[in-house]
């Protein structure tokens, strides 16, 4: 079952601190905004092309499909839309 929480993406929980996350192809780009998240995330591209991941002060980097990337807790980043509907397969740490 996927779970909306009024953010620009929809959630479907997997297991304990894993879940699937999707962006849909029509966001607005204003959506995708600057943030930080509490707990340290690996996140895996399950789907999409063209998307790419910024951190602060670091130039934007391509995703690219069943590879992983690490977002420390509390370090700003954000999602540039690409092609696509965007899936990432996200898995919190305890950290």
């Amino acid at each position: 079952m996927e779970t909306s929480t009024g953010k620009p993406y929809k959630d479907k929980p997997l297991d304990t601190g894993r879940f699937l996350r999707k962006f849909d192809k029509d966001i607005d780009t204003s959506e995708l905004i600057w943030h930080r998240d509490r707990k340290t995330r690996i996140i895996t591209v399950m789907g999409g092309e063209d998307w790419q991941l910024q951190f602060d002060d670091q130039l934007p980097m391509m995703l690219e499909k069943n590879k992983e990337y690490r977002i420390q807790k509390e370090t700003y980043h954000r999602i540039i839309k690409g092609n696509g509907t965007l899936v990432l397969e996200i898995t919190v740490l305890g950290d």
